[in-house]
Formats: structure tokens, sequence, C-alpha cells
């Protein structure tokens, strides 16, 4: 009786020892880290780790409810462990945007805790950086944001990665509006990391936000997204957030077909395929073209495990229901939309596209 048990044990000591989920999370590789969490799991119920990484992936996939209570899981067996005041962070803040009312404000105070705690028990680790950076940013003054302490966090993240921590300069430069000072970080930042999706990114969605059009004007700013895409493309071909930032970038600039044409090349070699199914789906609703292709794209991908970071199945039918609108189909259109909105109630685009077709 007890053999079964004495072998999973000898087979799990050597995989718990080299288990290291955070290459994957910090890739954007949410469904392999799930994947294996489980995997972890199933051998020892009680590896923190395995359930912090559940947790971040959980996030990724918008379902905050269960990554809060899966991190809480991991803290009650490893009380320090920075991976787990990460999970929890991200997965409460997660909630409080998509619950997107006045309730939600003590959720986010519970969450800048967690990813201040993380930054503190482990200044090494990353994302804890870059969240906690992007939230004092983007709260209120009221609610502990502060500019000052966003950059303070840039300057830590550079001390462990110099190139994520110029791209965070570089974004929250960008968010106060300062974009000239932003550029140079960016600059810098790509220079020493090309390759890096994550700072692709960064960089072209601080390119094509209104704070950017504010100071350069529509006709600059369309003209520098073309160009920066086309720059960047190249090491970003088989990375699935890289190419949709870039994608992203062309559709701003009004090329929905090389855009299009791009995500539809990239489609069954990047390393995330669903991410580009739904990039594909969101051409097609966005820049009104190949709609037929499109809609039949994302009426696969709903039926499919979409990669976290996607939007997830919500945006997917949404993106569905405006492809519907538009090729006058709105019975369907509206059903798309309840279907959006049975995932994520307070998502907006399913709300305004709902609203359009008389409820």
């Amino acid at each position: 009786m007890r053999r079964p048990a004495l072998v999973l044990l000898l087979v799990a000591a050597p995989l718990a020892a080299q288990y290291n989920p955070r290459a994957d999370l910090e890739g954007g590789r949410f469904l392999k880290a799930l994947s294996d969490a489980e995997a972890m799991l199933k051998a020892d119920p009680n590896n923190a780790l395995a359930w912090s990484a559940k947790s971040q992936a959980l996030s990724s996939l918008m379902r905050f409810a269960e990554a809060t209570s899966t991190a809480d899981r991991a803290l009650a067996i490893q009380p320090g462990l920075a991976d787990a005041f990460l999970a929890r962070g991200l997965a409460k803040a997660g909630a409080a945007v998509q619950q997107r009312n006045f309730s939600s404000l003590r959720s986010v105070g519970d969450a800048m805790d967690d990813l201040r705690s993380a930054t503190q028990t482990d200044p090494a680790l990353v994302p804890a950086w870059m969240s906690l950076g992007l939230g004092y940013e983007q709260l209120p003054g009221l609610l502990g944001g502060s500019t000052k302490r966003a950059l303070q966090c840039a300057e830590s993240l550079r001390r462990v990665n110099p190139a994520k921590g110029d791209a965070l300069q570089g974004t929250v430069l960008s968010m106060e509006g300062r974009w000239s000072e932003a550029q140079p970080y960016f600059g810098r930042a790509l220079s020493s990391a090309p390759a890096d999706p994550d700072i692709v990114s960064a960089y072209l969605d601080a390119l094509g936000s209104k704070d950017t059009r504010k100071q350069i004007g529509d006709a600059a700013q369309q003209q520098q997204e073309a160009s920066e895409a086309r720059r960047l493309l190249g090491p970003m071909k088989d990375k699935a957030r890289g190419l949709m930032a870039v994608c992203d970038a062309l559709l701003d600039a009004g090329q929905g077909e090389e855009a299009w044409k791009i995500a539809q090349g990239a489609a069954a070699s990047v390393d995330a395929p669903s991410l580009m199914r739904m990039q594909l789906g969101k051409i097609a609703a966005r820049a009104g073209i190949h709609r037929d292709e499109g809609l039949a794209i994302l009426d696969k991908a709903v039926k499919e495990p979409l990669e976290g970071g996607s939007g997830g199945y919500a945006s997917a039918h949404w993106r569905r229901g405006q492809i519907l609108q538009a090729l006058g189909r709105n019975a369907e259109a509206k059903a798309a939309a309840h279907q959006a909105l049975g995932i994520d109630p307070r998502h907006p685009g399913a709300r305004k596209l709902l609203e359009q077709l008389g409820g």
C-alpha cells in the first residue's frame, strides 16, 4: 500500500529541486506555467512555489477569485514567500480593476501592500518592481499614488535588470506627459535588450498613448508608430506579445492590412498561437478588414484554451460581436455581447456594444 506513495515521493523530490516557474511567468507562458504547477501540486500538495505560480497563471486568465485563494494557500504554507506575495498582489489588483467601483479601493491598498512585501522579501523579483512602480504611478495620491515612488521603483529595478528599469522609467515619464524625457530611457532599454517583448511592448504602448499624442500631434505619432513598429519587428517574429504590440502600433497608424499580414504570417510559429488568433480578430474588428475570416478565427478561439494576457473569453466574444454588428448580423452580435458580459459583467466594450444594439 505504501509503495506508490514512496515512488511518487522519490520522483517528486528531484522535480521540486529543479522547479523554477519564474522564467515561464515572466515570459508570458502562462498556460505552460499553469500545467507545470498543477503537475507539481499533484506530486506535492504543499509546494508553496507551485501554488504561487498557479495563482499568477490564473490571474493572467482573469480568474481573480481563484487566484487570490490560491495565493493565500501558498502563504499559509510558506508565509514569507515573495512569489506568493506577488501572486496575491496581482490577483487583488486584477479583481479591483475588474470590479471598477469604489468597493474595490480596499483591494487596491491590499494589493500594493503585497507588492511591497514581495520587493522587500526578494529585491530581485522583476515583475514585483514593475507592478509596484506602475501602481504608484496610476493610483491617485489619496490611495498612495506617487510619481516619485514610481521612479524610485525604476531605480531599484535598474540595479537588478538595467533594461527593465529603464523601460519602467520611460513608461512612468511618458504617463506623466514627459515624452521627451522618456525617449532616452526607452532607447537605452531597447539597445540593451532588443529582443525583449516586454520592453518593445512598453515602448510602443507609450509611443501610442494619448499623452504622447498631445505632445507630438496625430500625424507625427502615426508616422513614428509605423516606422518604429517596422524597425522593431525583426526580433519579435516568434514572440506573440511583442508582435501584438507591433500590430497594435500599425493599427493605430492606419496600416491594418500590414498588421493583418504580419499576424497571419506568424500565427502558426509564435510562442503563443492563441494570442495571434485574438490579434487577428482584433484587427478584423478595428480595421474593418477580413471580417469573415476574423470571425471564423474568433469562433474557433472561444472553443480552445486562451493564453493569459489575451483579454480572455470575454474580449473574444466582444470582438466577435463587433464583427457581427459590422456584418449586419445584429441578433448574433447581441448574443455575443451577452456572452461577454456573462463572463465579465462590467466589460466596457461589451456594454457599449449592447447599448449600440439596443440592449
